[in-house]
């Protein structure tokens, strides 16, 4: 998805510790700083600076301290490639980033390129791992799950559910949101059902009414949305004008509390699939609580991207080397690496092995794993 906003360059390259000294290690932190998904950009920036203070308190990685410079890319595919550039160029060869998949998917071929060691903690296109194996590439990384795997979650569960009612697929036309609808669609068709309506709709449009309307007039009973909070609180808002309500269910993208600023009560009962609660695993408790007294909630992708500076440092250690090369072939050995979202392991093209998910539903403005 592409998103704009002028003050993107005002983070660009922004160091948010000290100079680093010469045995100091950098991680970039990449995501949409600023414009419509700054939250999620706030997200990676709080448990990456989360897990470095954490690291560096106990040590460091053999005595090397972590520093973490920001970029914000503001899930915009040439403003990725540009961010990417110039983390390159800055000598930086770890990257916890990018967000949106059709942001990390052409920056990781500038990575690679460089033999940079790439690993998003958020973008779920198969895609990036996918043409990474393909082009022989193995320092592109994903600590997080895959839309293909979520589908094959949600997907039989929606056709087995709602057996019998209309179901409307949507999604914004990023690399992200077609992908995850088309993966539920895959597999919810795979189990009997079929949609009543499949549609791509343009992100960042204020007024959805006539989408809306075509819905009602198909009583749909059922919505899934790949795409955003923006989106999807504008799509319930104007459906409540109408008196017209229909269960909406999404992929990971609201967990934040922005999704209930921008619905409101009409995003009531609204179901999303995200994986197995991280804030619920014991790991995550004393990260919790500093991240917490700190001022902010580490919902969303906060744990992944805290776990995904938790991945380069275990994997520097076990390489005995910051050889991206070398750590990434360590991180892929099959042993577990202990992280604030539980152990995980990756397979040799680089994801994560085990994905688990729960289904949330939001209620009075929070949300909460439900019984399936």
């Amino acid at each position: 998805m592409i998103r704009k906003t002028l003050l993107g360059a005002a983070f660009s390259g922004l160091f948010l510790v000290a100079p680093a000294h010469a045995d100091d290690i950098t991680f970039a932190v990449v995501g949409p700083m600023t414009g419509q998904l700054a939250n999620i950009g706030d997200q990676f920036r709080q448990g990456a600076e989360a897990a470095a203070a954490a690291i560096n308190e106990a040590g460091g990685i053999d005595g090397r301290q972590i520093k973490i410079a920001i970029e914000d890319d503001v899930c915009d595919p040439k403003q990725a490639v540009s961010v990417a550039n110039r983390i390159i160029a800055n000598g930086i060869k770890f990257i916890d980033g990018h967000a949106c998949s059709g942001s990390s998917i052409p920056a990781s071929a500038v990575y690679a390129e460089s033999a940079a060691l790439m690993m998003t903690p958020a973008s779920s296109n198969p895609l990036l791992t996918d043409d990474a194996a393909k082009n022989g590439w193995p320092t592109i990384m994903r600590l997080y799950t895959r839309d293909d795997a979520q589908g094959a979650f949600i997907g039989p569960w929606i056709a087995e559910k709602y057996k019998g009612k209309n179901v409307v697929i949507l999604h914004d036309k990023s690399a992200y949101g077609q992908g995850v609808a088309d993966a539920v669609k895959a597999t919810m068709n795979a189990g009997g059902l079929n949609e009543v309506m499949y549609d791509g709709i343009n992100a960042g449009e204020k007024d959805y009414t006539a989408l809306v309307t075509k819905m009602k007039e198909l009583k749909a009973d059922v919505v899934y949305f790949g795409g955003y909070h923006p989106e999807a609180g504008l799509i319930l808002r104007q459906a409540a004008e109408q008196n017209f309500k229909f269960q909406l269910i999404m992929p990971d993208s609201i967990a934040s509390p922005e999704f209930w600023q921008i619905a409101g009560p009409a995003g009531e009962g609204t179901m999303f699939v995200f994986p197995s609660d991280p804030q619920s695993k014991p790991e995550a408790k004393a990260a919790i609580e500093k991240i917490k007294a700190g001022g902010f909630v580490p919902e969303g992708f906060t744990l992944f991207s805290y776990a995904t500076i938790q991945a380069f440092a275990e994997g520097i250690k076990r390489a005995g080397s910051d050889d991206p090369m070398k750590v990434a072939e360590a991180l892929k050995n099959g042993q577990p690496i202990d992280t604030v979202v539980g152990q995980v392991t990756f397979d040799k093209k680089g994801d994560l092995k085990n994905a688990s998910y729960d289904i949330n539903q939001w209620h009075d403005g929070k949300y909460a794993p439900i019984k399936q």
